[in-house]
């Protein structure tokens, strides 16, 4: 409900009465504290009190609605009344609980609170002005629940009020019609509005702010307090009659005073030194590590579009293009640079996979005689799931100009293969979104991996990978029985001009940097390194040494290959189709005398360590259908390094904020070298 506010000239003066009886409370309190507060020793120190006493007064802003007509037994005027505004004062007593040191408390208010307004003018049928005020007045009694969120002198307070009424009068007046100026005026009249509900029951909310008005020197302390608060109309029916009811808007301050406990200066104890621990501090700079890999990646594309709860329109995250940009469109454009291990492989990889629709829509343009079915699943059921699939299907239509003939839609409750299991309780929320997800289906081998059983992934698209400088070539600093003596410490590195780096702080006790956060882009050069520590005691320790640092360069290059096999939600078999691609895409490409790293991997779904039972199993499957292969070939000559990461996030190819990179999380990557690494 929105109220626009316009106060006339006698609602000014309302309020500036009100505002003048609080003004004189305050100043009297204020004058009686001066007078009564003794003079403290500024040593001396006592709490914050706990228990708060005082008065609260303000002015409340009401705002009528609904309508009133007939005012008693007596009067029933010939038009009807509807909205009006007022100003009325609120003062009451107050009693405060709340720990300095605690968010909750409570609050009590008991006192004069006045709903007086005056209704807007009507016309009655005789074209005569009609007025009406109302003077309502409660004795109420406001119990609060008081919540400081961040510990401050800032809190909030709502609860119950229930008032009780003490002035119920009206002030009616019927107007002359203005055709006839020389028409008699009816008299002002005034009563009693009938049936007034005696008591009721409405809520209030509302926000503070304490101003501390003396200090903890003080064992008396006062607070000034403003506020405001709303009180909502309903509950705040004045009659058991017609619809009159009112909402408020207060606004107003608090004085409080309480008292504060002594606080117990401690007694001063001889305090016998105690010498910090020694501190042994070296730097290490590594000579270069020539070494530079490269692993041109086959990065699978999952057949999935996932969509988010209650939305049936492609997310925002998928990269989606305008018809013009069409033509302009190549998979193979989508090659880029990441290092080796896994570290900001998310987002560069994630982008290819972003553009899964727009491939599938350059695959179809290529292969005009292709044809898809896209499936969608929601738990709102197959006509939800429906527009989802049409949602794409539009766009490829649209943008690519693919015939609407070629691509078939259908709904369904659930995927073919879901990842809610009947039964499951657990992190149910995660594994729901996995299966809001549209599925691109297709007997097409040039759009799909050929299969034998289940859903087959987006044929894989393939990307250059780059190391970046390794862990063993950064500088490495030592400061043994650091964490014994210090708080913290740094390190200070001035080369040869005096130019001068800071890093840290650091609370272990060694750290790395790499060559080229110290040397930037200068090959070489001499420092002079020194730790800075903080002990505990408070006092500041330096020691120093000396180094040559060389910033790492690549001198040869490790060509390899990286496969990856992407597994359904808690399954460790690798379905038939990827057995099929291990066998007869990924082993040819094994040299011979080569090396095969697989690295297994998991979401966040479910138990850590079943997780890294799971990764586990994954790259063991992996490692035996490779095995196999190769025995069956005649090969023994291969070398196999196997690792399983659970969820790991320090190894986690991807991020698991959506479902997609969860989904590529189930994964396990296959590194191939020609003669190790």
């Amino acid at each position: 409900m929105k109220a626009k506010i316009n106060f006339n000239e006698n609602s000014c003066q309302t309020w500036l009465s009100n505002n003048l009886t609080i003004k004189s409370i305050i100043i009297i309190t204020l004058v009686w504290f001066n007078i009564q507060t003794p003079v403290h020793a500024q040593d001396v120190k006592y709490t914050k009190p706990s228990w708060w006493f005082g008065v609260a007064g303000g002015a409340n802003f009401n705002f009528y609605r609904g309508s009133t007509n007939q005012l008693n037994l007596d009067l029933t005027p010939p038009a009807t009344f509807h909205d009006g505004k007022g100003i009325g004062l609120f003062i009451a007593p107050l009693i405060e609980y709340h720990r300095a040191d605690s968010r909750l408390g409570f609050m009590l208010q008991a006192g004069y609170d006045n709903r007086k307004g005056k209704f807007d003018q009507v016309t009655t049928a005789c074209d005569c002005p009609a007025d009406l005020s109302a003077n309502i007045s409660y004795l109420t009694i406001e119990p609060s629940l008081r919540f400081a969120p961040f510990k401050s002198n800032f809190y909030l307070f709502g609860g119950p009020r229930f008032a009780f009424i003490r002035d119920q009068s009206f002030t009616y007046q019927l107007g002359i019609n203005p055709a006839y100026p020389t028409q008699a005026v009816s008299p002002e009249v005034k009563g009693d509005f009938s049936e007034v509900n005696k008591s009721i029951i409405s809520m209030q909310i509302g926000a503070g702010f304490d101003i501390p008005l003396s200090s903890q020197n003080h064992k008396t302390q006062f607070v000034l307090s403003p506020f405001a608060s709303f009180h909502p109309y309903f509950g705040q029916n004045p009659r058991s009659i017609e619809t009159l009811n009112i909402t408020t808007i207060r606004a107003g301050v608090a004085l409080k005073f309480g008292q504060g406990h002594l606080i117990q200066k401690p007694e001063e104890v001889a305090v016998v030194p105690i010498p910090d621990p020694e501190v042994q501090f070296s730097a290490n700079a590594p000579a270069n590590v020539p070494t530079k890999r490269r692993v041109r990646e086959v990065f699978p594309l999952r057949n999935y579009v996932f969509f988010n709860i209650g939305s049936t329109e492609i997310p925002n995250r998928y990269k989606l293009l305008k018809k013009e940009e069409v033509k302009d469109f190549r998979e193979d454009q989508l090659e880029m640079v990441t290092p080796i291990n896994q570290s900001g492989r998310s987002e560069r990889q994630m982008n290819v996979y972003y553009n899964v629709i727009n491939i599938l829509g350059d695959r179809m343009i290529k292969n005009p005689s292709t044809t898809i079915v896209l499936v969608g699943s929601s738990e709102k059921g197959p006509k939800d799931g429906k527009e989802m699939a049409q949602t794409m299907k539009l766009y490829l239509v649209n943008t690519f100009d693919i015939n609407p003939s070629r691509i078939r839609t259908k709904g369904q409750f659930k995927p073919d293969i879901p990842s809610e299991k009947m039964g499951g309780v657990r992190e149910l929320d995660l594994l729901r979104e996995g299966d809001r997800r549209v599925s691109i289906e297709s007997s097409s081998p040039v759009l799909l991996l050929e299969f034998k059983s289940g859903s087959a992934p987006v044929n894989p698209s393939e990307t250059l990978v780059l190391q970046e400088a390794p862990l063993d070539s950064y500088v490495t600093f030592d400061a043994k029985g650091s964490n014994e003596a210090f708080s913290a410490w740094s390190i200070q590195v001035v080369d040869e001009s005096g130019k001068m780096q800071a890093f840290g702080p650091y609370t272990q006790e060694s750290a790395s940097l790499s060559g080229q956060a110290i040397l930037g882009t200068r090959p070489e050069g001499d420092f002079k390194i020194t730790m800075i520590g903080q002990t505990k005691s408070g006092k500041t320790v330096t020691k120093e040494t000396n180094a040559h640092v060389v910033l790492w360069t690549p001198a040869k290059i490790d060509e390899g290959l990286r496969y990856s096999i992407i597994f359904e939600f808690n399954e460790s078999k690798a379905i038939s189709i990827y057995e099929k691609y291990l066998t007869d895409v990924v082993v040819p490409k094994i040299p011979a005398n080569g090396t095969v790293i697989i690295h297994g991997h998991a979401d966040i779904i479910g138990d850590d360590a079943y997780n890294l039972k799971l990764s586990v199993a994954r790259a063991n499957d992996v490692k035996n259908i490779i095995e196999s292969a190769l025995i069956k070939s005649g090969r023994t000559d291969v070398k196999f390094e196997v690792n399983g990461y659970g969820e790991d996030i320090n190894h986690s190819p991807f991020k698991n904020e959506f479902p997609e990179e969860r989904a590529y999380n189930r994964t396990v990557i296959i590194d191939i070298f020609n003669n190790g690494i």
